[in-house]
């Protein structure tokens, strides 16, 4: 089995929830296991400690993770149209991965969920991808060739999965967006598995 890294950060549950599904996409492609995890909220005192193992949800993600992995998943709610700190001050603390090559050549996708349609989904999705092209990853996006991308009339972008949960964060993932996450969480295992077969 080769592990397909799903790393998120979630605030209430939404890009967890995306997460999921990317992870069930990614155990569709034969061969292929996802390995959930998330990063620790951060503080305004940043010596506040979190426990070793978050009270729900995935494990905390380690250094590790990302030296184990065939590929990578990376996903973040928008915050004003870029990742959200927890995510960004996890990525900040890759510099030695970034030395060593650690994911250089790896196949990797970006997925977010946001309030409204146009709460920056888009530019969310495109900072998430700068840190990961500096890492030397292959980005993938999502296909015209996926007819829910054409249909869609909520998430689902060419640059990755996406969500919109609304103003009070009470709308369900849609059908497109469910078939959305699952094709792009398909495509990347898919891409790994055949870089392996390559290599």
């Amino acid at each position: 089995m080769s592990d397909i890294l799903v790393l998120y950060y979630s605030r209430n549950g939404h890009t967890a929830q995306l997460a999921r599904l990317i992870a069930r996409g990614v155990e569709e492609v034969p061969g292929m296991r996802a390995r959930l995890r998330q990063v620790p909220p951060v503080a305004p005192v940043t010596e506040i400690a979190q426990p070793p193992e978050p009270e729900d949800g995935a494990p905390y993600v380690s250094k590790q993770d990302l030296h184990e992995c065939a590929g990578l998943a990376l996903g973040s709610p928008t915050r004003f149209g870029n990742m959200a700190a927890p995510l960004k001050h996890f990525l900040d603390s890759t510099g030695a991965e970034w030395a060593s090559g650690a994911l250089v050549g790896k196949p990797s996708v970006v997925f977010t969920a946001t309030s409204t349609m146009h709460g920056g989904q888009e530019s969310t999705l495109l900072t998430m991808a700068l840190p990961l092209l500096h890492h030397g990853m292959l980005l993938l996006g999502i296909p015209y060739t996926e007819p829910a991308l054409t249909s869609t009339l909520s998430g689902g972008t060419p640059y990755g999965a996406s969500h919109v949960a609304g103003a009070k964060g009470d709308n369900a993932i849609s059908e497109h967006e469910r078939e959305l996450a699952r094709a792009l969480g398909r495509r990347l295992a898919d891409t790994a598995r055949k870089l392996a077969a390559g290599a």
